[in-house]
């Protein structure tokens, strides 16, 4: 029977060099990847049996990027994210979601091998992916990543200052994020009348809580990174053929959303 291929991404030199070496002495024929642009490049160009994939590659979540395109190109592989954090929300979401199990580092011979050869001998159906428009999936778990929003700004040293509470801190943003999705799913790429009026209202808000323009425009940066994220941890949902142009036209209707916010506490200071 021929060995089952198996393919390890990770961006450290020293796992990257051990743990396919003890693979192999299992049985697998283990292909080895340092960055997300070769695993790409080897998911195109071989068949595997097996994906291993670190949860961080250069970059937070770049995992589950490696992992989405297996799905999509290899929907019968067995796919495994490797993470030193087994407890972080986000990633045990999307593990659910698209990956057949996890990895806690540093990796327990015995039990990966145990876990890899009971993956695949009981293989999961192929599941047939119903792909969407990116805005079409934001507007559907909108509470959730507003949530992931609400944590990276208590995270920022300059806005957990401000003695908000929740409610006020989240403000007019459920509101704007669906009129910008809203409108891309409508055929437009300009902010409506009514999306506008929450911006505006926003940057009033913002500035009978003392918050500075900048801090608008912190805020807003911290939603864009949300919303990449949570688009990253979701490729598999996504239609891509459709991905850049969306992610595009999101950032910008955002970016006209808050310099609408900035034009009004403008204003209020002024005023003021």
């Amino acid at each position: 029977m021929a060995a089952m291929k198996l393919l390890f991404v990770d961006d450290e030199s020293g796992i990257r060099l051990t743990l396919p070496m003890i693979l192999e002495r299992q049985g697998f024929e283990v292909k080895t990847a340092a960055s997300v642009a070769e695993a790409l490049e080897l998911i195109n160009k071989e068949r595997f049996d097996v994906l291993i994939s670190d949860l961080n590659i250069g970059q937070p979540g770049d995992g589950f990027t490696v992992v989405s395109v297996m799905r999509r190109i290899q929907p019968d592989a067995v796919t495994f994210i490797l993470t030193g954090y087994p407890d972080f929300e986000s990633a045990l979401r999307a593990i659910r979601n698209q990956v057949d199990d996890y990895l806690t580092k540093p990796a327990d011979i015995t039990s990966l091998v145990t876990a890899l050869k009971y993956k695949l001998e009981n293989r999961r159906p192929i599941r047939q992916v119903v792909a969407r428009r990116a805005p079409e999936l934001i507007l559907e778990n909108l509470r959730e990543l507003l949530q992931g929003w609400m944590v990276a700004v208590s995270k920022d040293i300059q806005l957990e200052k401000l003695p908000l509470d929740a409610k006020e801190r989240i403000n007019n943003f459920p509101e704007i994020l669906a009129g910008v999705c809203g409108q891309l799913m409508n055929g437009s790429e300009d902010l409506d009348e009514a999306t506008t009026v929450y911006a505006v209202e926003h940057g009033i808000s913002r500035f009978k809580h003392g918050y500075r323009a900048d801090l608008i425009v912190t805020e807003s940066r911290l939603l864009q990174r949300e919303v990449c994220y949570f688009l990253q941890q979701n490729l598999l949902a996504i239609d891509l053929s459709t991905l850049i142009s969306d992610v595009m036209s999101i950032a910008d209707l955002i970016s006209g959303a808050t310099e609408e916010s900035i034009r009004s506490f403008n204003a209020q200071s002024q005023a003021a």
